[in-house]
């Protein structure tokens, strides 16, 4: 009897997702589903721990593992909130500043790299008929890499990296997700806020912080997640670009069903040649 063996090359790594579709989140209040784009878009979470922000990063990085169009680059100071998609990532950076910011270098590198070739091609944009991956780069969490870890001067210039992802990126195909259960005006300034088109406000322990993340004044207007339930995990205000507050509740993934899916993802990834990059910062390439 002969053993079959896997294939090398060719193979989808989802049921036909992409990251050009639009990702499910959950439901809303009336019971419909929530949906974003994020190819185009970037996502700031924030709130009290516990509230469901990790719940959120997962339902897209579940999404993300599953598209065949898709690398994901992962920062997580914890290693557990998104630890269970290491084997699906390019890099996976832990409790380590010099790693986050080689590796924002390296995503900033890439951004320009597109932008050059989008320039030479009389474009503005990458679409999904470009045949470019989109990098989703997951963030767990903001304060971390910013404000706890590291001497000043790194902190400072990951924080002006991901400002400059978070502005540039979108075109280029290299959205940000980002979280932060410390939602103040140190952490996120209203000038990388309102970069993010889409926002997520989780339980907060006060109107300014709620404001923080969803945008001056929509505390004021009745859109407050001082009003979520501490046992509402997974409840949150969902403002997207140009839009008003809807509340939502995510998607909740177990670990169980985490695992489930990365492993999956991971087996299909590994024989289609998608590796982790090493090297100099030119070595993803535009086509990464």
């Amino acid at each position: 009897m002969t053993m079959a063996t896997a294939p090398t090359a060719g193979i989808p790594v989802g049921p036909g997702l992409s990251m050009f579709d639009p990702i499910f989140l959950g439901i809303d209040e009336f019971g419909q589903p929530v949906y974003v784009t994020l190819a185009y878009r970037n996502l700031l979470a924030g709130g009290e721990p516990g509230g469901g922000k990790s719940g959120l990063l997962n339902a897209i990085a579940a999404h993300a593992a599953l598209s065949a169009d898709s690398r994901l680059v992962l920062l997580d100071g914890k290693l557990v909130e998104l630890g269970q998609w290491e084997d699906c990532a390019d890099a996976f950076i832990g409790p380590d500043i010099t790693a986050a910011l080689d590796v924002l270098r390296r995503l900033q590198q890439v951004m320009n790299n597109r932008y050059a070739w989008l320039r030479a091609h009389g474009r503005r944009k990458v679409t999904a008929a470009d045949g470019l991956s989109v990098i989703t780069v997951l963030v767990d969490e903001i304060a971390f890499y910013s404000a706890t870890i590291g001497a000043k001067q790194e902190q400072e210039e990951f924080v002006a990296l991901l400002r400059d992802l978070v502005a540039r990126g979108r075109a280029a195909g290299i959205p940000v997700v980002a979280a932060t259960q410390r939602p103040s005006f140190d952490i996120i300034p209203t000038s990388l806020r309102d970069l993010f088109g889409y926002r997520a406000a989780f339980r907060c322990t006060t109107p300014n912080s709620s404001n923080i993340v969803l945008g001056h004044g929509w505390a004021e207007q009745g859109y407050s997640a001082t009003d979520i339930a501490p046992t509402n995990q997974g409840a949150a205000y969902l403002i997207a670009e140009g839009g008003v507050p809807r509340r939502i509740k995510v998607a909740y993934l177990s670990d169980i069903q985490i695992a489930g899916i990365a492993d999956y993802a991971a087996w299909i990834r590994r024989p289609s040649g998608i590796t982790i990059p090493t090297g100099s910062p030119s070595d993803w390439g535009i086509a990464a």
